[in-house]
């Protein structure tokens, strides 16, 4: 196909084609728009809008390759290999060629619609490149400051919410580190208190164990102090049986001559208690008593001084030898 019918082919598909891009570019069938682009802090340089190695190529060349792009639907991408830089190298080359200057006029409406995808897409280096190719074309195109401004305003917006996406993120971060770290204060707190739970727990059994081993040594300390209490009991009845048992050889020979009573103690006459008391008793060779005590009393040291007091008093008549000798004192009241 020549270079002329390419351009004629290419008017007669421009009305239809231009109707097809401008309902995608309504949003009743715009497909799902592509991740943005991270925008950058600040607009980039812009690069030429021909390649270089477009420029650098000939006129016959280029109207091959310009028609080839044309035939292949590739009318303004990708960069360096696309209908529109073809024409505008050929543009360059040969200002008067009035057939490049239509087929430029032809593409600029696809590449405003592009221009318009891309900036929708948020493809912010795309936009930039379309851009660069319609001001080449026409600088005077009524959609460049519109496009120009978009592009910037979207640059702005898109990094307002790169930065408020971070601040986010940054934001997230920072509470989930806060609860990471409640949580471990937490759990050291649970531990804590735990650890002091066992604690107390032990000292409490320790302090029962304790308890219960000085009660088991009190109680045997008592029945030890019970046992030798009965021991000791039990010998002084056995001591005093054998004296009471043993015979006074000299008592027959003992004859009294004052052997007054032994008082009766106040409280013990109130309350109305008897009871008696064997002494031993010492008679020196004058017939006193030299020394007395007590072997048995019932009740136990109700009566006992009042019977010493009474027996240290008596009076015997005299005797060639000390003679020791017993002798039971009772006490009834009344009697």
């Amino acid at each position: 196909m020549s270079h002329v019918n390419t351009i004629a082919t290419l008017r007669r598909l421009a009305p239809l084609a231009l109707l097809v891009a401008l309902a995608a570019c309504s949003g009743k069938d715009e497909p799902a728009p592509a991740a943005p682009a991270a925008a950058p802090a600040a607009a980039p340089v812009a690069a030429p809008a021909v390649s270089a190695k477009v420029q650098s190529m000939g006129t016959e060349e280029l109207r091959d390759l310009a028609s080839k792009a044309l035939r292949e639907n590739r009318m303004y991408a990708p960069a360096g290999d696309n209908a529109i830089e073809y024409y505008l190298a050929l543009r360059d080359k040969t200002p008067d060629d009035a057939s490049v200057k239509s087929a430029l006029t032809d593409l600029l409406p696809y590449t405003l619609i592009a221009a318009e995808q891309s900036l929708g897409r948020e493809d912010f280096a795309e936009s930039q490149r379309l851009v660069a190719l319609i001001e080449k074309v026409d600088a005077t195109a009524p959609a460049l400051p519109r496009l120009k401004q978009g592009i910037s305003g979207g640059m702005q917006t898109a990094l307002k919410r790169t930065q408020e996406e971070t601040d986010k993120v940054k934001k997230d971060a920072e509470n989930r580190t806060k609860q990471l770290a409640d949580q471990q204060r937490l759990a050291q707190q649970q531990a804590a208190e735990a650890e002091a739970a066992r604690t107390i727990a032990a000292q409490q059994d320790a302090a029962r164990r304790d308890g219960e081993r000085q009660d088991a040594e009190r109680q045997a300390s008592a029945r030890r102090e019970a046992e030798q209490r009965q021991q000791t009991a039990a010998a002084q009845q056995a001591a005093a049986a054998r004296q009471a048992a043993a015979p006074a050889a000299a008592a027959p020979s003992l004859r009294p001559v004052s052997t007054p009573a032994p008082r009766y103690p106040a409280e013990a006459l109130r309350s109305g208690t008897s009871g008696e008391v064997l002494v031993e008793i010492t008679v020196g060779t004058d017939g006193s008593v030299t020394n007395a005590r007590v072997l048995r009393a019932t009740p136990s040291r109700v009566f006992d001084r009042e019977a010493l007091n009474a027996v240290k008093r008596w009076k015997f008549e005299p005797v060639g030898a000390p003679v020791t000798t017993r002798r039971t004192l009772a006490f009834a009241p009344g009697g």
